[in-house]
């Protein structure tokens, strides 16, 4: 137990600790040249294709010092806010965590964030200056901030290169020496902490755990406590690149387990596998429940899809314990799921992973967030408002109140201006700026959810070319004044398409949902009006004109009364038409909301 040491790496999505990790890899020969390549442990083609990592990844490594042998377990983890929970279970199963920061970009918000995630869990942190080797890297000014924000010596910050190799082999060595063992008894009764989840479609569900006490060995007989479910230990391991089976994981290692379960719901993240036979007497400290920010609903295009749809969200939640959903259904789209998601890439990278890794072909509805709202008749009795269609009637209703967030945005002090009108016209109240160097200014603002989840993020990139970091926290909800408005088509309601927005925004935001709708809708062969309504106010509105086909090309000439009748003709057909006719809303103009400022 002495000689291994758990550790995750904590870094902004763009400050190339997968390069790092790589080089990690490559020095301890735990991959060869052949199986090295770049992001080598995301395995997922979406975290290749977008450069960032979504999931966690554990892997083992070998590693000697001074003629000792030791293992080192480490624990990839994203970058990105949305997926903050991953980095707390990652957390949870380790001792110590590599600060990384790049030398060229400074600090970020998110690296803030989870820096001081690993505090609280009392980790020993190892400040890492990466990509030294770039011209534009500033390594002098950088190291003083790490000093400032972790209180560290300048010796203790590292200076690495990912990219050449420099430094990771006096990176090696402080790991050992820096990052304390794992402690716990091995002769104890077992409690291992299940930090992770696979779904293999031959093998079952794979659980990924730390062993705090005792040891787990193949065939013995395990129970879980958060279901009460007994199985066999059919295969232990470690985690390589590869699984390797072992016959015992030992007390402070992180392996896996296949014990044939094949039901998604009986393995729980955070819960604690024990031994059947000698069963500890209480579970370990678990993770705290994952609070959705963002909610949508996910329908299967094909109604007779809703059963495989929901094993798929049960396999993916397996994968991604931040994924919650629950049955609901629409007038519109028939059944389907309301989801709960971290953030909107989130949302994104789940539907992109049901597309590829399930097949299925799904429609998400408008997102939007949870409110809280009163009635006259009980004002202190919260109702719980996950969706438009929810929303109570305007006669009966006191107030509602919408979720707060507080917002940290580091930037360059020449984008300050542009940031501070962005985070104002999103309905935000500054509550302080603090120069953390003469170039970087931090920016701290109370905002509604509501104005951040759609197109926030991406504005804040543009507007300050890329160099601005943003990480948030909720702070309750405050009472506002919102209302629901509702898009008919050809004077049918789409609920899909239904959203709570403050007042203020209202005409702006109907009137361009009209203009994208209308843009989005194929033409029919009739007229379709496209209507944007607050209650019985219709406040926008924009006509698809109809396709014409030439009814009057096959006169040539003759009594202009022919041409007339012909006309009429069509006129009534056209009228006929738009009574019966349907009107079918791509899944494009779902998502239209959430492109409003283009």
């Amino acid at each position: 137990m002495k000689n291994i040491r758990n550790f995750c790496i904590i870094a902004h999505i763009d400050h190339g600790k997968s390069t790092l990790a790589d080089r990690l890899l490559e020095y301890t020969n735990t991959v060869t040249q052949r199986e090295l390549q770049s992001q080598t442990l995301d395995d997922m083609d979406l975290e290749k294709e977008r450069g960032i990592t979504i999931k966690s990844h554990a892997i083992q490594m070998d590693y000697e010092y001074k003629g000792e042998k030791y293992i080192l377990n480490l624990i990839d983890t994203p970058g990105h806010v949305d997926f903050s929970y991953e980095v707390s279970r990652s957390i949870a199963a380790c001792e110590g965590a590599l600060l990384i920061v790049d030398a060229a970009q400074s600090i970020q918000a998110q690296t803030i964030s989870n820096l001081y995630l690993a505090l609280e869990n009392d980790l020993t942190i190892i400040p890492i200056l990466n990509k030294i080797d770039l011209p534009s890297a500033n390594p002098e000014e950088v190291t003083d901030e790490i000093m400032n924000l972790i209180g560290c010596e300048y010796e203790d910050v590292l200076r690495v290169s990912g990219k050449t190799g420099e430094g990771v082999h006096n990176l090696l060595e402080q790991i050992v020496e820096r990052i304390p063992a794992p402690v716990g008894n091995p002769d104890g009764p077992l409690q291992a902490l299940i930090f992770d989840s696979v779904y293999n479609p031959f093998r079952g569900i794979e659980a990924y755990f730390k062993v705090v006490n005792g040891s787990i060995t193949k065939n013995e007989k395990i129970k879980f406590f958060a279901t009460g479910k007994e199985y066999g230990a059919d295969e232990v391991g470690t985690l390589k690149l590869k699984q390797v089976p072992k016959k015992t994981i030992h007390c402070g290692d992180v392996g896996y387990l296949v014990s044939g379960i094949k039901d998604a719901r009986e393995v729980k993240v955070g819960d604690t596998i024990t031994s059947f036979e000698k069963p500890a007497d209480a579970p370990i400290d678990g993770f705290e429940e994952v609070k959705p920010m963002v909610f949508a609903g996910i329908y299967p295009i094909d109604s007779e899809d809703f059963e495989e749809l929901r094993f798929s969200l049960e396999k993916l939640r397996l994968n991604d314990a931040s994924l919650v959903f629950e049955p609901e259904s629409s007038a519109a789209l028939g059944f389907g799921f309301r989801c709960g998601f971290l953030g909107m890439l989130h949302m994104e990278i789940v539907q992109e992973r049901l597309d590829r890794e399930f097949n299925m072909n799904v429609i998400t509805t408008v997102p939007n967030v949870s409110y809280f709202g009163y009635t006259k008749k009980e004002p202190e009795v919260p109702i719980l408002i996950n969706n438009p269609s929810e929303m109570m009637d305007p006669s009966t209703m006191d107030r509602v109140e919408e979720p707060f967030i507080k917002a940290s945005i580091i930037t360059k002090s020449d984008f300050v201006g542009a940031v501070m009108t962005l985070c104002i016209e999103k309905r935000g109240e500054i509550v302080n700026q603090s120069y953390l160097t003469s170039e970087r200014v931090e920016l701290i603002f109370n905002m509604p959810l509501a104005e951040v989840v759609f197109d926030f993020y991406d504005r804040l990139k543009s507007i300050s070319k890329g160099y601005a970091s943003f990480d948030y926290h909720p702070i309750g909800f405050r009472a506002s004044k919102l209302v629901k408005m509702d898009i008919l088509i050809n004077g049918d309601m789409v609920d899909a398409l239904s959203s709570l927005i403050h007042d203020s925004n209202a005409y702006y935001i109907g009137k361009r949902m009209c203009e994208k709708l209308r843009e989005l809708i194929p033409r029919q062969q009739f007229d379709i009006a496209v209507q944007a309504a607050l209650g019985t106010k219709v406040i926008a509105r924009e006509t698809i004109k109809a396709l014409r086909k030439d009814v009057t090309a096959k006169c040539y000439g003759g009594d202009i009364s022919r041409k007339r009748k012909l006309l009429e003709k069509q006129k009534e057909g056209k009228k006929k038409m738009k009574q019966i006719g349907r009107v079918e809303v791509p899944q494009s103009a779902f998502m239209a909301v959430l492109k409003l400022n283009d």
